[in-house]
């Protein structure tokens, strides 16, 4: 009879410790747990998002920046070309005139005439403008056509104008590779977020999941005001 009895509380309190274990297992959330939770899910799918923005818009800037660079390097070598041209012309009136005026003093008329036929238009306006100041006579006149304020070589011209351009390109390059980097370092700074939110899901101690969400919604207001000042593509 005892020994029946006994068998009976050990089973009683055998079926009580496994209820208790059961509920503190299945134990509810407390009130500031779920309003966390939310919160964190919350800040995750924003911050994602954002992440995702500052992402696109460096890969967008550093497609800018090559797009930039291959400008600047192509009207470069047009530059390079054009000015090539530019001075063979340049050569070639010099040398004409050089020509002409050994002719003249040789007083080969027909001769001069045909080397003043190969000026270019540009060369000859010059070489007019040249004459009018009697050099033959006169000590003070320039020295020939091409010290003239009236000589203009139109393709030296354009070769320092695309050198401009080009200039101006590589600048914006520049400035496309710059943007991009602060758009890399924001993103970093948002995965930052990202981690620290995940981490803050570890810990049941209020004060410390409050302390890392703090820091995490800190460093998310400053990357988030930080791409607003951004330009964007």
């Amino acid at each position: 009879m005892q020994d029946d009895l006994n068998i009976e509380i050990a089973g009683t309190l055998a079926e009580g410790e496994g209820e208790g274990k059961g509920a503190q297992a299945r134990s509810p959330k407390t009130g500031w747990e779920e309003v966390v939770e939310i919160l964190e899910a919350f800040l995750l799918a924003f911050v994602a998002i954002a992440t995702a923005w500052s992402g696109y818009q460096a890969a967008r800037w550093d497609g800018r920046e090559a797009e930039l660079y291959a400008q600047a390097s192509t009207i470069r070598v047009r530059a390079d070309q054009v000015l090539t041209l530019g001075g063979q012309q340049r050569l070639l009136d010099v040398t004409t005139f050089n020509t002409w005026i050994e002719a003249r003093f040789e007083g080969r008329t027909e001769l001069t005439a045909l080397y003043e036929r190969r000026f270019s238009p540009e060369f000859k306006i010059a070489f007019d403008a040249w004459l009018a100041t009697k050099p033959f006579s006169n000590p003070g006149a320039p020295p020939g056509p091409s010290f003239m304020p009236e000589y203009v070589n139109p393709q030296l011209e354009q070769g320092a104008e695309l050198n401009e351009l080009a200039n101006r390109r590589f600048g914006e390059g520049t400035i496309a590779r710059s943007r991009a980097d602060d758009y890399i370092r924001t993103t970093v700074m948002l995965a930052t977020v990202l981690f620290l939110i995940a981490l803050s899901q570890r810990f049941r101690v209020r004060r410390v999941r409050y302390g890392v969400l703090g820091v995490a919604g800190g460093l998310m207001i400053f990357g988030l005001v930080t791409i607003l000042t951004f330009p964007r593509l």
